[in-house]
């Protein structure tokens, strides 16, 4: 009897210890197959605090909530399953979808470049759009921060998915769960905490005990204008970059790796001066560059195409909805 009960603590353990190499394996492709999705982490963690602009300091943090349990949803209730199907029974869509995906982030940043060139135009579209009842701009602005975390939600899942090995089925949906909860948790956390943060700043302004204190309270508040600007730089920036790579990459997958290999001649050159322990970083940057520079010509070439084609496509098909 207490051989059979030492056997079994034996297998009992033997399991555990089969279960966190498991869990290990599962973080430690998370990490990777997250990592590969970054540009896109960035580019929601910059693009959101501009949902929470004209409303009281009290609803900051609820309608950060509000879209955070929405981006969980997108994660969790459709994207994932959506990702494992694809995974087990459709893998070759994974480029093509990838691809349409790299166009839409080449689109965006392209347009907040003109945006950006063009500001004028863009406050004046918007103030036509802008609604005087609190509830309901509230209601329009989180409805449309959840559709945007959507569609970059499935460029994210759709990345990690990618770059997920080939596993076990229960082992591929952990990673991504936990891909969708780790990168929800960081977004969302920063967002929160940047939205915040020129409250924080003021409190401490006002009742810091310390004069140290109270000077970088003031500092908080006066830098965070320029901090916003310089994030959605870094975000446009990002979008591009991964944009043009996942256009380049996606690709390579279907059997054109002509603009992979160019690029790659091409950054191994100019980095071939280098000092030899700077040759991986400034291959890197050649690389990082040329995507984004490619990014940007595919995003305007499609402006006029969203703009003629997709646009009146979704206007005629959504009927009164396309116009509220």
């Amino acid at each position: 009897m207490a051989g059979g009960l030492l056997a079994l603590l034996d297998d009992v353990a033997a399991l555990t210890k089969v279960a966190a190499a498991s869990l290990d394996d599962v973080a430690g492709q998370a990490v990777k197959a997250g990592s590969k999705a970054m540009g896109a982490v960035i580019d929601d963690a910059a693009v959101t605090p501009k949902y929470m602009r004209g409303f009281h300091p009290s609803r900051e943090l609820p309608i950060v909530w509000r879209i955070t349990k929405g981006s969980l949803r997108n994660k969790l209730l459709i994207l994932l399953p959506a990702g494992l199907l694809l995974s087990a029974f459709a893998p070759w869509l994974i480029a093509p979808l990838l691809m349409l995906g790299g166009f839409y982030l080449c689109f965006e940043g392209a347009e907040k470049v003109v945006h950006a060139v063009a500001p004028h135009a863009v406050e004046h579209a918007a103030r036509a759009h802008e609604t005087v009842d609190p509830a309901h701009l509230e209601e329009k602005k989180a409805k449309g921060a959840i559709k945007t975390d959507f569609i970059l939600s499935a460029e994210i899942m759709t990345i990690a998915l990618a770059a997920i090995p080939e596993s076990a089925f229960w082992m591929e949906a952990a990673t991504l769960a936990l891909i969708a909860v780790g990168i929800t948790a960081l977004v969302y956390g920063a967002v929160a905490l940047i939205v915040k943060a020129d409250d924080m700043g003021l409190a401490m302004a006002k009742h810091g005990r310390l004069g140290v204190t109270r000077a970088a309270g003031r500092g908080i508040v006066k830098g965070m204008p320029g901090f916003l600007k310089a994030l959605m730089v870094v975000g446009t920036a990002a979008m591009l970059w991964v944009g043009g790579s996942i256009v380049v990459h996606s690709l390579e997958e279907m059997g054109v790796a002509g603009p992979a290999h160019l690029i790659h001649a091409v950054a191994a050159a100019v980095a071939h001066p280098l000092p030899e322990g700077l040759h991986a970083a400034g291959e890197w940057g050649v690389t990082a560059l040329i995507d984004g520079v490619l990014g940007l010509c595919i995003g305007l070439a499609l402006i006029p195409v969203v703009a003629r084609v997709v646009e009146p496509l979704f206007g005629l098909f959504g009927g009164a909805g396309a116009g509220e």
